[in-house]
């Protein structure tokens, strides 16, 4: 299943499926804050990824210490289709007033920011923190979609394909609806 939407000279595209294979320039970890890999996405990335990963993210802590939500580094893509992995860590659900919303937009706006400061063309992101990290998906999928929106938008960008890639049905249709009404 795929959808698309076009935004000045940029697409943002819909995929079911698993991120670990993209063919983009750049995909999105929802990483935690130790970079070590973990379970859902994460643990994917790193495991289909290889050692090579795991070595650049335990250089970044050792330099700069463990992320914080919100945030974002990058590393080579190992093993992976992809040159690039962006590592950020979403918010964990707290109820929704915590800052949570303001550090997922962040996540999304930070990756961005690495990527196109790089000339990287092409981006694949998971759903951030809609899994352990419990943040409810209508409200995530609004949050990402509006950014990245809102991001290509202002036109100062060489990225040319956005990805949104869902691992099931539910989110991929959950995202879908998010875009046809920013589309309306």
């Amino acid at each position: 299943m795929a959808a698309e939407i076009t935004i000045g000279a940029a697409r943002i595209l819909l995929v079911q499926g698993d991120i670990t294979g993209e063919k983009v320039q750049a995909i999105v970890n929802a990483a935690n804050s130790g970079l070590m890999g973990g379970g859902g996405v994460d643990g994917a990335i790193h495991r289909a990824g290889g050692a090579k990963i795991k070595e650049e993210c335990q250089a970044i802590v050792s330099r700069i210490g463990r992320l914080p939500a919100g945030r974002a580094v990058i590393t080579g893509g190992g093993n992976l289709a992809a040159k690039y992995v962006i590592h950020t860590v979403g918010p964990v659900w707290r109820g929704g007033d915590r800052g949570e919303a303001e550090t997922l937009a962040s996540c999304y706006r930070e990756s961005l920011k690495l990527a196109n400061s790089g000339l990287i063309k092409s981006i694949a992101f998971p759903a951030i923190s809609t899994g352990v990290y419990g943040y409810p998906p209508e409200e995530a999928a609004k949050i990402a979609v509006n950014t990245v929106i809102g991001f290509l938008s202002s036109g100062d960008t060489s990225i040319e394909l956005v990805e949104f890639v869902l691992y099931d049905a539910n989110s991929f249709n959950i995202y879908q609806r998010e875009l046809k009404a920013e589309e309306s």
